[in-house]
């Protein structure tokens, strides 16, 4: 499946560094971000490969400029990849997020919400950071898996992975390779810009992997 591009082609569809690279005046978290590792580990652990400018390379590139911006852009205003002012996130049917809520209260969070094994509401934006990044010390990579529709109602599986190496709330890491399985669908603009965007995948079956014994002991573990 293959997609159109205007001639000349926007800056939140050229790709995640280009994005990074045109950082004039952008307000970092905490500086700019380098993915040259992330390049390498996911280009060798990937379960699919796409033709370059397919719709599927389009949608994955996208969502990384959008989850990069999310991450580390601290001001939402700055955020190329969406329509600000008509945006809107939720996960699994849950109330719906603007891009102010995201940049208040952080990704991580609002994507997993309240389980038995994380309480994203007694998280902020950096400590839950803090908490993914400390169990997944090598990062956590996605990847799309299919797209099933195009624009402008864009609907795509895709998959999350990381090896478990660092602890996870005082537990001990097992080393092993975790992943999530979902899908997303996302409406956008003509000029691909995201509107917005629902998730759906179980999120207790990935936090349980992590949070391993009893997940009352897990969730109140800091």
């Amino acid at each position: 499946m293959s997609i159109g591009k205007p001639a000349a082609e926007p800056l939140w569809l050229q790709g995640r560094d280009a994005v990074v690279e045109n950082d004039e005046g952008v307000k970092w978290r905490h500086g700019r971000p380098d993915y040259h590792l992330t390049r390498i580990t996911v280009g060798k652990e990937r379960t699919h490969h796409f033709p370059e400018k397919s719709l599927e390379m389009v949608v994955e590139d996208l969502v990384r400029v959008f989850e990069m911006e999310v991450s580390h852009k601290a001001d939402p205003t700055q955020w190329v990849s969406v329509v600000l002012d008509k945006f809107r996130n939720r996960t699994n049917g849950g109330p719906w997020h603007t891009g102010q809520d995201i940049a208040a209260r952080g990704s991580y969070n609002l994507f997993l919400g309240d389980t038995p094994y994380y309480k994203a509401s007694e998280e902020t934006f950096d400590s839950s950071h803090e908490v993914f990044h400390t169990a997944f010390p090598e990062g956590f990579f996605w990847e799309v898996l299919e797209v099933y529709s195009p624009p402008p109602v864009v609907s795509f599986k895709w998959r999350h992975w990381g090896n478990f190496t660092g602890p996870y709330k005082g537990q001990q890491p097992t080393g092993k390779r975790v992943e999530i399985f979902g899908m997303s669908v996302a409406r956008v603009a003509e000029d691909l810009r995201l509107v917005e965007v629902e998730h759906y995948y179980d999120n207790s079956l990935f936090l349980s992997q992590i949070a391993t014994g009893c997940p009352v002991h897990a969730a109140g573990t800091k």
